[in-house]
Formats: C-alpha cells, structure tokens, sequence
C-alpha cells in the first residue's frame, strides 16, 4: 500500500527512520494481571519493554512506535536518550495524601482520549492501576479513515498532526478501525479485563474519559461508519469531569482547567491522544490521592443503545 508522507520535519518528535520488525524483548512482569502477553498475534506488548524506575529526570517525548510495539532502535542509545518507552506516571508519592485514598469499585481504570473530528485518527488506552495508582500497560493504534480518499487522509492528517510532527509515525502504522477493535479486544482478553463468552461487559474494569463524546458519541458513529456493532464494553464509563464536579464542587469544563485547578503542569503535546491520555491519567492519580472515588457516571440502555442515562444529578452538560 502506497504511503503518503508529509513535508513537514520530523525532528520535533520523531527522527526519520523505518519502523522495520517489532523490536523483541523478553523482560518478565511479576505483576498479577498478564501484561506480557503480546499486543496482537504479530506485535510485541509494550508492557514486555517496560523499564521500572522511581523519577524520571527528565521529560522525554513517547516513542510512537514503541506505543504501538514497533519499535526498531531499542539498542539504540541515541533514540533511548531522546524518547520515553516507560507508561509509568513516575508521580511521587506523599505519604500523607495516601491516608486518604478510598477503596475503588474497579481495580483498573482504561483512560480513554480518542483524537479525530471526522473519523476516528487515534484510539489510545492507557491501562491504570487503582490499587498502585499507576499506568501499568498501553494500547494506541492510530486508525485509518474509512471513507476517506487518499489526497483527502494525507491533508487531513498534515492538518491534524503535521504541526505535532507525528505525521510520518501515523502513516506508517494507521490501520482501519475494525482491525483496531479487533487487537484491542486481544489486548483487553491477554489481560482478563473481558471476555466475550460473558456478554462482553469489562471484567473489574472500567473506561474513564474527559467528557461524554468519546464513548457516547465518537465511538458509535465509527462504528457505522465501519459497518460493525457497537461492542459491548462500551456501554458504560466515567465521565471524569462529572467526578471532578462532583468531588470538588467546582466546574472544570476540560483536561486542562482540571490540571489548572489541582496545579498539574501540560506534559506533551495537547490533542496528541496518547499524551492527552496520560495527562487524564496524572488528574485521576491526584484526584484519587484526594480521596475521590471513581463512579460510572453513564449506562447505555442495553435494549435501545442509543439511549444513555446519565448516572449523576450534578454534571457537566
């Protein structure tokens, strides 16, 4: 298939080089969830590549093929100084705050910020831990519009990421939404946070997202757009807006007032969905240090889908 790459420098965040073969690694997890097991039958789990430390020193950009387990350069000492291959939050613990944590109803929280107004361009998970308060696994794929025509994808996406400098990465590894759904299931079973033989519905988990339309809106109209079913796994979330008004009686509208309001600073690029994620994911590491408790803030009705019931009186609209 005929790629289509921008003009515009790469260099901000990704140096010019070929994704190649998925880069193979056999560090073991000894972690209870299986975090080990391969991201799809062809790729290597990002998790297996995961290197454990206290602090970074330093903010490095993530590495997009790595996200996606495609990285080639993980020998290389350049490329490993420049860009990140760890999804801890590496957030420092204070001790005092802890003594106000609650006990969570899911163990794990999928932090979810789907990128793409027209169709779906980014679709990134980040698997956290509510008993560690930590990010212990990813999911990103970037996805390949549906209806789109060729000239159409690549002025969309110098549009959309050229400024980001990741066009190049998302040409090299968009596939279509359907096959996205399909390793992320493989993902979500690898790590017995579902399965299909029991209706569907997310096993001691639960996707959290900055707002409703990732999962009440995006989602299903992708879904038609692709031909498929809505899954059933996303028939419910957390809307973390709804908590933070909820939790602190005062309204923040999107990611950033909230990581304005609990004094969090940016860390990457805004819009870029898997450090938008990961932003989400250090709101609920403080929120949850706060003593907050994640609840399910919308349900869709199991026999008319396209009706959701929102789960608090107090919300966000």
């Amino acid at each position: 298939m005929a790629m289509g790459f921008s003009r515009v420098p790469l260099l901000r965040r990704f140096p010019v080089s070929s994704p190649a073969l998925p880069y193979s690694s056999s560090l073991q997890s000894n972690r209870k969830i299986n975090i080990s097991a391969s991201l799809s039958t062809t790729e290597e789990s990002t998790s297996s590549l995961i290197q454990h430390t206290p602090v970074r020193t330093r903010w490095k950009p993530m590495c997009l093929y790595f996200t996606q387990g495609k990285c080639t350069k993980m020998d290389d000492p350049m490329h490993i100084d420049t860009f990140n291959h760890n999804c801890s939050l590496e957030l420092m613990r204070n001790a005092a705050r802890l003594e106000n944590l609650k006990q969570q109803e899911f163990e794990y929280f999928l932090v979810l910020d789907l990128e793409g107004k027209v169709e779906i361009l980014e679709f990134p998970v980040l698997l956290f831990d509510a008993k560690t308060m930590d990010v212990v696994d990813l999911f990103h794929r970037f996805v390949r519009p549906t209806k789109m025509h060729e000239e159409r994808i690549n002025q969309y996406i110098e549009g959309k990421y050229g400024k980001l400098g990741v066009d190049r990465v998302w040409h090299d590894t968009a596939i279509p939404f359907v096959e996205v759904i399909e390793q992320f299931e493989v993902w979500l079973g690898e790590r017995q946070l579902w399965r299909n033989e029991l209706g569907g519905c997310l096993n001691n988990a639960a996707f959290v997202t900055c707002g409703n339309w990732d999962l009440k809106t995006k989602v299903p109209q992708q879904c038609t757009v692709a031909g498929m079913k809505l899954p059933p796994y996303f028939m419910e979330w957390i809307n973390l807006k709804d908590v933070f008004l909820n939790f602190y009686k005062r309204r923040a509208p999107g990611m950033l007032s909230m990581m304005r309001e609990l004094q969090i600073p940016l860390s990457g690029s805004h819009h870029l969905g898997i450090d938008d994620s990961n932003n989400i994911a250090r709101v609920i590491h403080h929120m949850l240090t706060d003593g907050a408790l994640l609840q399910l803030t919308a349900k869709r009705n199991p026999r008319s889908p396209e009706k959701v019931e929102f789960l608090f009186k107090n919300r966000i609209v």
